[in-house]
This record gives C-alpha cells, sequence and structure tokens, in this order.
C-alpha cells in the first residue's frame, strides 16, 4: 500500500505532513548501524531496445546464461519507454563521473557486472509474476510451489523480448540480484513498473526486488508499486535528483518532488506519484 496517497481527517494527504519510509524487517535498522565500503561511481542503465539484441560493451563480462527462469515469463513482453532516455541523459549530468548505458548496451550483464556503485539507477521495465498454484497431496495437505519466488520477479533489459541481450537473455530476476555485490551502494532507483511488489511464502518472509536489493547490501531503494506513467516518472526523477546533489535527505527529496507533482496540473493525481516508496535508510547520503 502506498500510504503517502492516503488521506488523513482534515481530507490531507499523508505525505503533506509525514515522512514515510518503508522498512523489509526490523533488522534493517541494524543495518543503518555499519559503515559500508567503499563505493564506485554512479551506474545509470536506461531505455533498453527491448525488441533488438543487446551488445555489451568490450569490458563487461557475459552473464551466466545457466541462471533458473520462470516458465510463465514464455510469453511475456515489453513495450519501449522513450521518456527513460531523457530521464537517463539528465540525471548522468547531475551524478559526477556517472556510467550511463542506454539502448542496446543496457544489458542485464551492464548491471550484474556492476560492483557496489555509490547509487544504482535502472530505468525499465520491472515484473511480477503470480504466485505459482500449489499441489495438493494425496493426504489432502497443499504442498508449497516448487518454483523459488525470486525467479518470478526482476527487471527487463536490452534484448528481453527477444532473449537476446548480449551474453545473456536480457532477464534480471531478484534471484541474480542477490548474488550481486551492493554493499557499498547507498541508493538503488528502480524508474520501472511494479518493482516494490513481491510475493509472501511461509517462513521465508517477502520476496521480490527490494527484497532482493537489500540481501544484495544496498542501504535503500526507492521503486514503484503500480504501472507509471513514463513521462511522469522522468520528471519525478529529474526533481528527485536535483534534490539530492543539494544535500537533501533520500526520504525527504522523494517527499517534496512528490509534493511538486501534488502542486503541479498535470500530475496532481496520486496514480503518478504516490506509487513510488522509499525503504531503508531515509538519511542523506555520505559524500
Amino acid at each position: 500500500m502506498a500510504f503517502a496517497g492516503l488521506v488523513d481527517e482534515k481530507n490531507q494527504y499523508l505525505i503533506e505532513n509525514y515522512l514515510i519510509t518503508y522498512l523489509t524487517s526490523g533488522r534493517d535498522l541494524l543495518r543503518l548501524q555499519t559503515t559500508p565500503p567503499k563505493a564506485n561511481p554512479p551506474l545509470i542503465v536506461a531505455n533498453p531496445t527491448f525488441d533488438k539484441p543487446g551488445s555489451n560493451p568490450v569490458q563487461i563480462a557475459s552473464a551466466d546464461r545457466s541462471n533458473p527462469r520462470s516458465i510463465d515469463l514464455a510469453t511475456l513482453k515489453f513495450g519501449s519507454l522513450p521518456a527513460t532516455a531523457i530521464e537517463g541523459e539528465t540525471i548522468a549530468k547531475l551524478l559526477p563521473n556517472s556510467r550511463l548505458f542506454t539502448q542496446t548496451q543496457a544489458t542485464e550483464a551492464v548491471v550484474k557486472s556492476s560492483n557496489n556503485p555509490r547509487i544504482l539507477h535502472l530505468a525499465t521495465h520491472g515484473f511480477f509474476l503470480q504466485s505459482a498454484p500449489t499441489t495438493q497431496a494425496q493426504d489432502g495437505s497443499r504442498n508449497l510451489p516448487s518454483e523459488n519466488p525470486l525467479v518470478r520477479s526482476g527487471l527487463a533489459f536490452s534484448g528481453f523480448n527477444v532473449r537476446q541481450g548480449g551474453g545473456d537473455d536480457g532477464v534480471l530476476t531478484a534471484l541474480e540480484i542477490t548474488g550481486m555485490d551492493l554493499r557499498g551502494t547507498q541508493l538503488v532507483v528502480l524508474s520501472a513498473c511494479e518493482t516494490g511488489l513481491g510475493d509472501v511464502q511461509s517462513g521465508e518472509g517477502v520476496y521480490g526486488l527490494r527484497r532482493a536489493f537489500t540481501l544484495a547490501g544496498a542501504q535503500s531503494q526507492v521503486m514503484s508499486l503500480w504501472r507509471v506513467d513514463d513521462n511522469a516518472t522522468k520528471d519525478l526523477m529529474v526533481n528527485y535528483y536535483q534534490r539530492l546533489s543539494k544535500g537533501e535527505g533520500r526520504g525527504e527529496a522523494l517527499r517534496q518532488a512528490q509534493l511538486t507533482m501534488l502542486r503541479s496540473p498535470n500530475y496532481a493525481h496520486p496514480k503518478y506519484w504516490s506509487g513510488m516508496i522509499p525503504a531503508g535508510d531515509w538519511r542523506g547520503m555520505s559524500p
């Protein structure tokens, strides 16, 4: 649920009076006390060409194609996100020494091969497949789905629609993300659709992209709970990074960017801004 878009007894949105941050579990508060290792320059991946095979830069190693994929991915396809091209270029100018990969070079391998970038910005489609059906045993008991929930959510990169990403298939699952090294990453921004959703299995907690990036070591994430308008997201993200560059906290910068949209004539409806939520560390980033 996007609490920021709820209305209080004074008919005001909660975001107008409160800074709201989400935590995966109470243990997230303990992680805030640790000192992360030194981070590398920011990485921005935007505007993938889903219908064309990806082409990796020479210095990027190819990904392992043997990683498991959900069988329900077979028919899933995505359309282009042209506004993310402007989003990526604008944000790159706001982040000194950042690396920007777009179009055919916006591949799964580029992301998986990156080690603890200070900021990881991914402007692409996210997916969340509904839970795999459970089976009924002969004794009447229900068995948990055999498919790992972590392969049922992920991100799409170049070559996704044709499953040719340039050494990989263009599909980055939550399971693969848990194997990344993001221990020095202060912020992961998923400027995509449905990236904050996850699956729940009894005794195993909440799964999905948010949980995966936390397990990989990222301090905080900004991600969406539903399909977000391409142009609205671009405007929100640019405003967000402008505020971060001025030293505002990770949570407060997003709140102020959302309030700006709330007061605008074109994006005042909460469907445009309230679905983007902050998780993890809400404080300002270290230099």
